[in-house]
C-alpha cells in the first residue's frame, strides 16, 4: 500500500537525493540516513551533519500511496484549536478565506508557505493515520522528534504521493541537527497509538483527572471576586469522587500580559481568592497567556523592546481581538528580560498568591516568527521546557499549542477549540476558520484526538453547557456535548450556576461523573459526523452513539439518532 519512493534534500539551492543506509556525502555537509523495520514498523531518520555553514531550503520523504474506496486520512491541526478530522482527498482541506486572514491567519498555518489545499490534497501535523473502512486496519505515520522542528504529512491525490516534510526551510546551520525521525505502525488503533508513545518515550502523565469550574464560558472577561466567591459556593455543594478544579480565567489582569497587575477589583484579593478555593478542597487555578500582550499593557509601554519583530523590524502581530481592545502581540521569548519577567510573575502566582493549576494561553505566539538557526518546533519545544522549569510541580493546562510540544510536558491539554452558545459559529465557518469557536468543530477535534488522552498528557476537551440561561444549545446538543466530553477526556469543566440547575440538569450532571474515567476501546466514524463510542464501567461494556448532524439518522437499520442526538446504551 505504501512504498518508500525518495528522499529530497535542498541546501543552499541545490537539490539532493538522499540514500538509506548508504553515505550522503556533500560538500559542504553530509547525512546519516537510517532505515529499519522491526516487529511491524518501519522507521526513517535523518542527521545532518555542515561541515561549514549551510541553509536547509527543505527535507522531504516521498511515498507512494494510492488510497482504496472507502479509505480516509487523519487531518490533526496545527494547534489544539484548530479543526482536526478524517477526510477523503476529495473533501480536502479548504483554506481561510482572504477577508479573515490578516486577523486569523496566524493562529494555524495559513501563513506556513506551501501547503497546497482544496480538493485532492489532506495534510496533518506531527502524525496522521491512514484508515480503511474496517478499524483494526490502521497505519499510523508519526514524527518522533518534534523537538527539532514540526513535521508536516501531505497527501497528494494526483500524484498518489505520501509527503513527509519537515518544517526546516530556512533553516541556518553550523552544527549537526537531527532533522528527521519517522516511524509506520500497523495493527489496531489502541496498539498503534501505545506503541507511539512508547516509542516516543513519553511516560503516562500522574495528573489526576480534573471535574472542575471555569470563569470564561459564562462571564468571560467580565469577571469580579464576588462573581467567583458565589459560584464557588455553589459548585463546591456538588458531591464528587475526583479531584476538582476552580478557574478564574481572563479577566482578573488590567491587561493581557500585566500579569503582576490585577484589576482595581481584584487588588491585594487574588491570595485570599486561593486560600478560599483550597479552604473548599479543590485546586486553585488561573489563566495566563505568558507569550502575548495587548497593545494597551502597561509592560509594553515602558519595554516595546519587548516584542518579537519580523525581519524588518516590525512587531510580530498574533491576532485580533476586541475584548483586548484589538491588536495584540508576541513577546520574545529569547530575551532575558522577557524571560525574567516571566519567572517573576510565576514565582508571584504560585508561591505568594498560592494558584496550583495553570491554563497556560495562547502558546503558539512564541513560535510564529523563530529567529534564525532555530524551527518553530525547537522554539515551542524550548517554550514549553522553560514553563515547566518555571513552574515546577503545579499542574499546567495548555492550550492553544502544537500538541505535540505539550507531550510529556503538560498535565493537561486542550485538544479542541472553544465550545460556543451555539451549535456553530456561522460565520467563522464561512470563513473556513478551523481556529473558530464552535461547538461542533470542537467535538469533532475530541473525537479524532481521543487516543491521546493518558498517553501523552489528559485531554481537556473544553467545556460543558447545562444552563437555560445565556446560551442557544438546546437540550439535546448539550446533552450530546457532555457525554462526548465526559467519555473521551479527563478534564470535564463547566461555567454553569450549578445553584440553579433543575433536577433533570442535576440527573444528567451525576451521568456524566459516573461516566467519567471510563475506559474506552473504540471510537468509530459511522458516516460523516456520526459516531460510535464503546467503552467499559464497572467491567460492563457499554456504547455511546452520538449524532453531530441536524438530520434523523439510523444506525445498524436498529437505533434511530434525532438531529444532535446521543444515546448511552448497555
Amino acid at each position: 500500500m505504501l512504498n518508500f519512493r525518495q528522499a529530497l534534500l535542498t541546501v543552499d539551492g541545490e537539490k539532493h537525493t538522499l540514500q538509506p543506509d548508504k553515505s550522503n556525502s556533500f560538500g559542504n555537509f553530509f547525512v546519516n540516513f537510517d532505515r529499519t523495520d522491526a516487529d511491524g514498523t518501519s522507521r526513517y531518520s535523518i542527521f545532518l551533519h555542515p561541515r561549514q555553514d549551510i541553509t536547509v531550503n527543505r527535507l522531504e520523504l516521498h511515498f507512494d500511496l494510492t488510497l482504496l474506496q472507502g479509505w480516509r486520512l487523519l487531518a490533526n491541526g496545527y494547534q489544539s484549536w484548530s479543526e482536526t478530522r478524517v477526510l477523503t482527498p476529495n473533501q480536502g482541506i479548504k483554506p481561510l478565506l482572504s477577508p479573515a486572514r490578516s486577523r486569523m491567519g496566524h493562529y494555524g498555518d495559513e501563513y506556513i508557505e506551501d501547503i497546497p489545499k482544496g480538493k485532492g490534497y489532506v495534510h496533518s501535523w506531527s502524525y496522521t493515520c491512514i484508515q480503511s473502512e474496517l478499524p483494526q486496519h490502521l497505519l499510523l505515520v508519526g514524527s518522533l522528534n518534534e523537538h527539532s522542528g514540526f513535521t508536516l504529512f501531505l497527501y497528494d491525490q494526483a500524484k498518489s504521493v505520501l509527503i513527509v516534510r519537515k518544517d526546516l526551510d530556512g533553516l541556518q546551520l553550523s552544527h549537526s541537527f537531527p532533522a528527521l525521525d519517522v516511524v509506520f505502525i500497523k495493527g489496531t488503533e489502541k496498539a498503534v497509538f501505545d506503541q507511539y508513545a512508547s516509542l516516543s518515550g513519553i511516560q503516562p502523565p500522574d495528573a489526576p483527572p480534573l471535574m472542575g469550574w471555569t470563569s470564561w464560558y459564562r462571564h468571560f472577561n467580565r469577571i469580579t471576586p464576588e462573581i467567583l466567591r458565589h459560584n464557588l459556593e455553589s459548585f463546591s455543594s456538588v458531591p464528587v469522587n475526583t479531584v476538582q478544579a476552580f478557574q478564574i480565567d481572563d479577566g482578573w489582569q488590567q491587561e493581557v500580559g500585566d500579569w503582576m497587575l490585577p484589576k482595581v477589583e481584584f487588588k491585594g484579593k487574588m491570595g485570599e481568592i486561593a486560600h478560599q478555593i483550597k479552604e473548599k478542597g479543590m485546586m486553585p487555578g488561573i489563566w495566563v497567556a505568558p507569550f502575548v500582550v495587548s497593545k494597551n499593557a502597561e509592560i509594553l509601554r515602558k519595554n516595546p523592546d519587548w516584542l518579537l519583530r519580523d525581519r524588518k523590524g516590525q512587531p510580530v502581530r498574533v491576532g485580533w481581538n476586541p475584548m483586548w481592545g484589538g491588536w495584540y502581540f508576541a513577546l520574545d521569548f529569547y530575551r532575558q528580560e522577557v524571560r525574567d519577567y516571566l519567572a517573576g510573575v510565576f514565582h508571584l502566582l504560585a508561591e505568594k498568591w498560592g494558584y496550583e493549576l495553570f491554563k497556560l494561553d495562547f502558546l503558539f505566539a512564541v513560535a510564529i516568527h523563530p529567529p534564525k538557526g532555530k524551527t518553530r518546533g525547537q522554539v515551542m519545544h524550548e517554550a514549553m521546557e522553560f514553563l515547566r522549569q518555571m513552574l515546577g510541580k503545579k499542574r499546567i493546562l495548555a492550550c492553544g499549542a502544537p500538541l505535540a510540544s505539550c507531550f510529556g510536558i503538560a498535565d493537561y491539554c486542550r485538544i479542541g477549540g472553544d465550545v460556543h452558545t451555539k451549535w456553530e459559529h456561522a460565520l467563522l465557518a464561512t470563513l473556513r476558520h478551523r481556529e473558530r469557536v464552535s461547538t461542533v468543530a470542537s467535538l469533532r477535534s475530541t473525537l479524532n484526538r481521543w487516543q491521546l488522552n493518558g498517553r501523552f498528557f489528559q485531554n481537556d476537551p473544553d467545556v460543558f453547557i447545562l444552563r437555560t440561561e445565556d446560551q442557544n444549545l438546546t437540550p439535546v446538543q448539550q446533552y450530546t456535548l457532555l457525554i462526548i466530553n465526559a467519555l473521551l477526556g479527563n478534564v470535564c469543566f463547566t461555567s454553569d450556576d450549578l445553584e440553579f440547575y433543575s433536577v433533570e440538569q442535576k440527573a444528567e450532571l451525576e451521568e456524566a461523573h459516573s461516566l467519567f474515567g471510563s475506559q474506552v476501546e473504540v471510537v468509530q466514524e459511522i458516516e460523516t459526523d456520526v459516531w460510535h463510542i464503546q467503552f467499559s464501567r464497572d467491567h460492563q461494556r457499554q456504547n455511546a452513539w452520538c449524532n453531530l448532524t441536524g438530520k434523523r439518522v439510523y444506525v445498524n437499520q436498529e437505533i434511530e439518532l434525532l438531529p444532535y442526538e446521543s444515546i448511552v446504551s448497555g
